[in-house]
């Protein structure tokens, strides 16, 4: 049989491996190599949108710095042998010490059908229910409120209903760095309906209050008195809607007596949340007031140790007035990754079963092990996250595989975890990059394929189930996450239940689990995708659940018709008492230190650090801090200095802001030991959590900061990576070609010569220049930069503008003197710091611009494209424009 050649150039489609947007994705392929990407203006998500980690995701399918092959101990070796070796070292370990002295902990990174073959091996076939995921770090609070008020995790609207709400409130939700095609969504239909209102609700004042009415800065962590305090309110002002609540809902009583016992007076609730009487009774009013709301909550409600009831005070307050289950009008919780809401659905979680089922019940239980033919069912749950790594520290786990996340980073605690590691028997590693802090701590390296190689769903935050397409070739000798799940369950001797041979079949499986023996029982039901072929699978299209036999699509909304997935039908309210959060600050440790995302990075940076362009806009790790609190504790702008907890510190530079209130300090979560010298926010947390969910608290940190008197700082750029960088402060910052290494130190170094050959090799062309107070190196190969260093007790030479000269031939004497001074002959060539990146657009040519009278936001893109695209530096640009 004649097989028919590839065309040199095709596009396909796929969906977005970054947040839980879940944005379509049109992929240009040539010659088995990604080329360039734009939005799919077909897909509901994004409509053609994308944000600029998006744009770029061409510029990171590269083989950089990627795992290839097996590893065990360090050694290469053969599938066969790493396969086997993991087969038994979990079988003698749990022969030994049971099943649940083993675990797996997974990502909302992977997909849905790899996520599928985990949960059965581990509660189907091993017997125990220690399977958890990353997403217990994001998405639990939200899933433990959902299924306290709706019967299961149920998210009631879609995206268009953030474009149909009269008032919208975003709630601990930084929409337009965290989010930015939802923010271009918003931003657009507040365009088109100027009477739209738009209220932010977070401590700091960050780039999404650019489009906000109404801003309220509360008191870090008191967003449940808010919430409450609105159910009191309503109350008082006759604003219920009481046929709703008798008809569709139960426990309205005690909810509203629990929120009047601590927040039914106006003015309590205010000072509770450190917030202007009347800035909250204009929210109040207007929640009161208008039937289209949507209350758009993410990771600063999820993130707390009362997250839960955090949650289930948001939904309690659309109950009560019907704002469900409407066109414009819901409590919706926006998804942090790009398949957390696909882990939930075949029960990653370890409180979960499979398929929204859970071990309440007997019932549940031998439903599942029936539909499996489980030989060794777990019978109840296992343990969430921080237990897990807790028994892991313990040696209660004495083998652990780890799939697609960095928890040395993103746990809290992080050095407690990495320490766990090191002393845990068998750690095994699935990843498709070679260096990162957790592969680090493994014992065996699986090589697993990356977004580009990988075929199978994704769910986004509006319940679309999409396709995520294989375009490239397997890297390497890298396989993809379900083969290798299912090769160590035969290697376990589960012959029956894993023989999959393509992802379609996994699918279809999942599929019709959802859809056994339910009888409309349980909302998620997806058995009308159970019966696709192979090929239909390949061409699916974006589809809603629930979507049982018979049906083409599934429902925009849930809850249209006022029926819950409870007992009786009803939608539950919680009595909720708001807490503080458990860690307060104290007079050694008097700051609130809260975490979050930046525009242009993702997660630990392991893909978005390998387009350079993404570090353009913020390029190093840093601690947010108030103007008050700056000049409190003597800081000024890029100084370095030490964040420290009871737990551990950082070293970062300072950023001083307006926007962050007094008090409070944000540093980003994306610094990683292969990054930067000392910057894993998560070592500074303590590992508390919310008594239900078992989410950490990410967001509330009592810390004490203080500046580090450095005496010299440097920048050096290269093609070398130094095996050791002799200071107290380092960022390693990935250029297009080669690496720029920003260093602080605290002790002068007596020969800058010698210093830097620790580092580098040096080669014989070079110029240099030294001073008291400064050491100047460039060294050429052929004409063209090879080693760059720039040393200095004072400022320093423009680190952007060498960065670019760095890949440039260098011809002559001037040009060669130009650099060695660290600016143009002419300087008009320094574009200032980056701010639109997907143009890389600086901050001087924009500000210029705008003096020479261009001064809009439209003529801006007009004439130098910036904000033109992605649309995320358009809070930035505005504030120059004002």
């Amino acid at each position: 049989m004649t097989q028919t050649a590839k065309p040199e150039t095709c596009q396909v489609k796929t969906t977005c491996p970054y947040c839980g947007v879940g944005c379509g994705v049109n992929a240009i392929i040539s010659n088995d190599q990604l080329i360039a990407v734009s939005g799919d203006k077909s897909h509901p998500a994004n409509e053609g949108r994308l944000c600029v980690k998006g744009a770029a995701l061409h510029e990171t399918a590269g083989l950089e710095g990627r795992l290839l092959e097996p590893q065990i101990n360090g050694e290469t070796t053969s599938w066969d042998q790493a396969i086997e070796h993991i087969a038994q070292g979990f079988r003698q370990t749990i022969e030994t010490h049971g099943p649940d002295s083993v675990a797996l902990y997974l990502s909302g990174q992977i997909l849905t059908e790899d996520y599928y073959v985990a949960n059965k091996l581990m509660k189907g076939f091993i017997g125990s229910a220690n399977v958890d995921t990353n997403s217990r770090l994001c998405m639990s609070s939200a899933v433990a409120a959902h299924k306290r008020a709706f019967g299961a995790d149920l998210v009631p609207g879609c995206y268009e209903d953030l474009e149909l709400a009269d008032l919208l409130i975003l709630v601990g939700s930084n929409t337009a760095w965290a989010h930015p095609v939802i923010y271009q969504r918003i931003l657009a239909a507040k365009k088109k309906r100027p009477e739209m209102k738009v209220v932010v609700i977070d401590p700091r004042r960050t780039a999404t209050c650019d489009m906000a009415d109404l801003h309220l800065s509360l008191k870090p962590g008191s967003d449940g008195y808010l919430f409450t305090g609105l159910l009191s309110y309503l109350a008082d002002h006759h604003t219920l809607d009481i046929s709703y609540i008798a008809q569709h809902t139960e426990g309205f009583e005690n909810a509203l007596r629990a929120a009047n016992s601590i927040t039914g007076n106006l003015a309590d609730t205010a000072k509770l949340c450190g917030l202007e009487e009347q800035d909250l009774h204009q929210l109040y009013d207007w929640f009161s007031r208008t039937d289209k709301v949507v209350t758009l909550f993410s990771q600063g409600i999820n993130q707390s140790s009362s997250g839960v009831d955090k949650g289930n005070a948001i939904i309690n307050c659309h109950l009560a007035t019907g704002k469900i289950g409407k066109p414009g009008a819901a409590p919706f919780s926006i998804t942090g990754q790009p398949n957390a809401m696909g882990g939930r659905e075949v029960g990653g979680l370890a409180n979960q079963l499979a398929a929204h089922m859970d071990f309440s019940t007997p019932a549940n239980i031998e439903l599942v092990e029936s539909f499996w033919q489980a030989p060794h069912m777990a019978r109840s749950e296992g343990l969430k996250a921080v237990d897990m790594f807790q028994a892991v520290s313990e040696g209660k786990i004495k083998a652990i595989w780890i799939i697609g996340t960095n928890p040395v980073v993103s746990m809290p605690d992080a050095d407690f975890i990495r320490d766990a590691l090191e002393r845990c028997e068998l750690v095994v590693v699935s990843d498709c990059m070679a260096k990162t802090d957790t592969t680090a701590c493994a014992n065996v390296l699986l090589p697993a394929t990356g977004w580009a190689e990988k075929d199978g769903t994704v769910t986004n935050s509006e319940r679309m189930i999409s396709r995520q397409r294989s375009f490239l070739s397997a890297a390497g000798n890298s396989r993809h996450d379900w083969q290798i799940i299912c090769a160590v369950a035969q290697a376990m001797g589960y012959k029956q239940g894993f023989s999959f041979k393509t992802p379609s079949e996994i699918f279809a499986e999942h599929a019709a689990l959802s859809g056994y023996q339910n009888k409309g029982q349980r909302f998620f039901d997806i058995s009308g995708l159970s019966e696709l072929s192979p090929k239909e699978y390949n061409q699916l299209e974006p589809v809603r659940w629930p979507l049982t036999k018979g049906q083409q699509n599934g429902p925009l909304r849930l809850f249209t018709e006022g029926r819950f997935n409870t007992p009786s039908g009803r939608a539950r309210m919680l009595p909720i008492t708001p807490q503080a959060p458990l860690n307060q600050v104290s007079e050694e440790y008097p700051l609130v230190l809260n975490t979050g995302r930046i525009r242009d990075q993702w997660h630990t940076m392991t893909r978005t650090a390998k387009a350079a362009r993404l570090l353009n806009h913020i390029d190093q790790p840093y601690v947010e801090l108030s103007l008050q609190d700056a000049q409190h504790y003597g800081i000024s702008e890029q100084d370095l200095v030490e964040v420290r907890s009871t737990q551990g510190r950082c070293l970062v530079k300072a950023k001083l802001s307006a926007g962050q209130p007094a008090g409070s300090l944000f540093m980003p979560i994306h610094w990683t030991a292969q990054f930067a010298s000392e910057a894993r926010v998560d070592s500074l947390f303590t590992a508390i959590k919310d008594p239900i969910s078992g989410q950490p608290e990410a967001k509330h940190c009592p810390v004490i900061i203080q500046k580090v008197e450095s005496r010299w700082q440097a920048i050096l750029i290269t093609h070398q990576e130094p095996k050791i960088l002799p200071c107290e402060y380092w960022c390693k910052i990935p250029l297009a070609q080669g690496f720029r290494y920003e260093l602080t130190g605290l002790y002068l170094p007596q020969d800058w010569q010698a210093w830097l050959q620790q580092l580098i090799t040096l080669g014989d062309d070079r110029i240099e220049l030294k001073a008291s107070s400064t050491y100047r190196m460039v060294s050429f190969e052929q004409q063209q930069p090879e080693s760059l260093f720039f040393a200095s007790t004072d400022a320093l030479a423009n680190s952007s503008w060498l960065s670019k000269q760095f890949t440039q031939p260098i011809d002559s004497a001037a040009q060669r003197m130009s650099l060695l001074a660290g600016k143009p002959v002419d300087n008009n060539d320094d574009g200032g710091n980056i701010v639109c990146s997907c143009f890389e657009v600086g901050e001087n040519t924009i500000r210029q611009a705008i003096k020479q009278g261009v001064n809009s936001t439209d003529k801006l893109a007009t004439q130098l494209k910036c904000g033109s695209n992605c649309g995320s530096c358009l809070p930035e640009i505005r504030a120059m424009l004002k």
